[in-house]
């Protein structure tokens, strides 16, 4: 990927932070640590890599992405709004009573979601049946999905690794959110779900870490899932919670805590510099 396309993602992924900022922040509620993390991802999965129409947003030829961790759905309403399937200005209302932006992604109310999602687990089993009937119907769209990695610990995610093995769904990908902490903190600490990469290889999956804020890291990853024949895959990013906010990052208290007026300002205030950067870099 060419400099310049990297720094228009990297724009697009900062202003998907600000809008998970402000989903949060406006009512007070939400989890704001785990929406900074995949924000890089996600910016590449909607604007570079899946086959996807704003316009039409059922198609039924389109290629599917399920966000399994379903409580950092701030970032999944930022990087849809940019991207055209709502306006900007509705991130504002989210988990307004009246507003049609949920806590967690309703499939039936938000153009774009392709799984209601919100019990972790849960989103991966969708994803691999997704994956199975495109299969089954012979269709060639992908299906893509994140889990944290505090989700790991729930059984069935693991009863979905074996499914996808054994269904040879080369179709489907697995993104692990690999910022090593969860609500109560240090995921190692909690139920240690390490080594993660050796755990999916002994379901049968084909493995692969990288950055989760290197787009060209996660490009040639994604690419090489594509290229992977007769199983599925998970690419584990090593990522940073709260990434791009400086009292954010690394701190397990942000999970699931909205910032205060100060914070939130500040917050906005370090995106918008490194996006006033990225935009000189860009049209120097």
């Amino acid at each position: 990927m060419d400099k310049k396309r990297i720094c228009e993602l990297s724009i697009i992924a900062n202003k998907v932070r600000k809008n998970a900022l402000t989903a949060v922040y406006t009512p007070n509620s939400g989890h704001p640590g785990g929406s900074l993390s995949i924000a890089d991802i996600l910016t590449l999965l909607y604007f570079e890599v899946m086959n996807i129409d704003p316009k039409n947003p059922q198609n039924p030829d389109r290629d599917r992405f399920v966000l399994s961790k379903g409580h950092t759905a701030p970032a999944l309403y930022s990087v849809l709004a940019e991207r055209g399937f709502f306006p900007v200005d509705d991130i504002k209302t989210f988990r307004n009573i009246s507003s049609y932006l949920q806590g967690h992604p309703d499939m039936k109310g938000v153009p774009g979601v392709d799984m209601s999602t919100g019990s972790l687990g849960q989103g991966v089993c969708a994803a691999g049946g997704m994956a199975l009937s495109a299969k089954l119907d012979n269709k060639d769209f992908r299906v893509y999905t994140i889990l944290g990695d505090g989700e790991l610990e729930e059984g069935q995610v693991w009863e979905q690794a074996m499914f996808a093995a054994h269904y040879k769904l080369d179709n489907l990908t697995a993104f692990i959110d690999f910022n090593g902490l969860q609500i109560d903190g240090d995921v190692t600490q909690v139920m240690n779900p390490t080594p993660i990469d050796k755990k999916f290889e002994a379901f049968g999956w084909h493995v692969i870490t990288c950055s989760a804020h290197d787009f060209n890291e996660l490009e040639n990853a994604v690419n090489e899932a594509k290229n992977t024949k007769g199983k599925p895959t998970a690419i584990i990013m090593k990522s940073v919670k709260g990434k791009n906010v400086s009292f954010m990052e690394n701190q397990a208290g942000w999970h699931g805590a909205a910032p205060n007026k100060e914070q939130y300002e500040q917050a906005i205030t370090e995106l918008d510099e490194i996006i006033n950067k990225l935009e000189v870099e860009y049209n120097g």
